[in-house]
């Protein structure tokens, strides 16, 4: 069985700082005078392209030159997303400090083998969790439960291809490897990691919250031209012996890439 430990902190961490000399795929630059969406290989701009906040319930078109207002009102950590018809769904982890200078994203082409799961944000847990939980303010929708699956087709020239389950962004995690990283305020407890299944076995846990968190799919796992099915299980908390207490997680962006 493959079993693969993300240690991934990305944008939630020292880059929230960082100032960047170009667009980045899947991240921010604080060059150039306003908000931008461009073609990551190109550098062209990308007009109407769609730009929301959905925990805000905030959503705009990016202008003929690719350029946004990000008028809307948020503290704390929030979870943006821009998508736009050929190009493969984009997310982004956002603060007021981020939000408060130019950014220019950099989002790329799609490929004719990529699939997209899940465009909308999930919530997988039990609706049971402390204000100290990592993004505890962030969660603005209901639990679906502690898991999600979703079958989708894959084709045959996949099998010679490089193939990722990508997790565009992922909050609400509470490992204890997220708690060493700060991602959360909990002292008494944590939980374990979410676990993601393909076609019936265990490919990976994930230990911290973040951005464009990829996944490597193992091709003979592929089932070309058939159903293939992903699972992502929410943790438990570990501290919690008398009933089970699931982790309250959400996640946004889901989709198989092929490189």
């Amino acid at each position: 069985m493959l079993k693969i430990i993300l240690l991934i902190a990305l944008i939630f961490f020292t880059s929230h700082t960082t100032v960047l000399a170009s667009a980045l795929t899947g991240g921010v630059s604080t060059v150039g005078a306003g908000n931008k969406v461009v073609d990551a290989r190109t550098n062209a701009p990308i007009a109407n392209a769609r730009v929301s906040l959905p925990k805000e319930g905030f959503q705009t078109k990016t202008n003929e030159d690719g350029t946004f207002m990000l008028d809307a009102h948020f503290i704390g950590d929030t979870i943006m997303s821009v998508q736009k018809d050929g190009y493969r769904p984009f997310s982004l982890t956002i603060n007021e400090e981020i939000a408060s200078q130019p950014m220019i994203l950099g989002i790329q082409k799609s490929n004719a083998t990529d699939v997209v799961i899940e465009s909308d944000m999930l919530h997988l847990g039990d609706d049971n969790f402390s204000a100290d939980s990592a993004n505890a303010g962030e969660f603005q929708i209901k639990a679906i439960g502690p898991f999600f699956t979703k079958a989708f087709k894959m084709s045959e020239n996949t099998l010679t291809k490089n193939n990722f389950l990508v997790i565009g962004s992922i909050i609400g995690i509470d490992t204890a490897m997220a708690r060493a990283m700060k991602q959360n305020s909990v002292r008494n407890s944590f939980a374990s990691p979410p676990e993601v299944y393909f076609n019936g076995t265990k490919i990976a846990e994930i230990q911290l919250n973040g951005d464009n968190q990829k996944i490597k799919l193992p091709n003979n796992l592929i089932r070309p031209n058939q159903p293939n099915e992903v699972t992502i299980a929410t943790g438990k908390n570990l501290m919690q012996r008398s009933y089970i207490d699931y982790d309250d997680i959400e996640l946004m962006n889901l989709s198989i890439q092929t490189e």
